[in-house]
């Protein structure tokens, strides 16, 4: 993300990289989410459910402990909502992540995206691409070009640096991954639009039934 703040106050676009994240309530770690032995279906949203749905999800947390800041993956099971797995990119730059998942949920994830006004989209995708690798093998990003979504905000959250829900659009390159087998995994996601680039590289560890 290039910057922060006054999403709601002209909707200044802010641009993301994100990865499937970890948790079911805020401050829970991923194996408070689901109970041993249960399963979450797979879950498709449309594109701008999608979209709205994991925007307000990084805009959930203050700074100290919003999943788009975080450094090592330590935040990646905040505020999960349950019937997915979200994963965050970063403001810009490269890091390295280790997050725990329950067994049985899918994962949804925005390779590089934004929000704003439809202008400021059209100008966004002209430009965007990216890749995602899972276990070595390539997986194809859906192209969602402009959908209007409503994000809520929380205090002190860095994503859109207000407090407060509001309408916008949304667009990226994003994936959703059916749930994955227990034990280790490795998701690596490169996107760039213009000169704002995000890489993550993930290692995953989805908890035995």
């Amino acid at each position: 993300m290039r910057f922060r703040g006054g999403a709601a106050a002209g909707l200044t676009a802010v641009v993301l990289v994100a990865l499937v994240g970890c948790g079911a309530r805020a401050g829970g770690k991923a194996e408070d989410a689901a109970d041993a032995g249960s399963v979450v279906a797979d879950v498709r949203d449309s594109s701008a459910a999608l979209q709205g749905r994991w925007w307000s999800w990084a805009a959930s947390e203050p700074d100290g402990t919003n999943p788009v800041v975080d450094r090592d993956g330590s935040q990646c099971g905040r505020n999960q909502p349950g019937d997915v797995w979200f994963l965050a990119g970063t403001f810009g730059g490269q890091v390295k992540r280790d997050c725990r998942i329950p067994h049985g949920w899918p994962i949804a994830l925005p390779v590089i995206n934004s929000f704003g006004d439809r202008e400021r989209c059209a100008d966004f995708m002209g430009d965007a691409r990216g890749t995602v690798v899972l276990d070595g093998e390539p997986v194809e990003p859906e192209v969602h070009e402009g959908d209007t979504i409503v994000v809520e905000g929380a205090p002190g959250n860095p994503v859109t640096g207000e407090e407060g829900t509001f309408t916008a659009t949304g667009c990226g390159l994003w994936v959703e991954i059916p749930p994955l087998a227990p034990g280790r995994h490795s998701l690596a996601i490169r996107g760039q639009s213009g000169d704002f680039s995000v890489g993550v590289d993930y290692a995953l560890t989805v908890a035995a039934p």
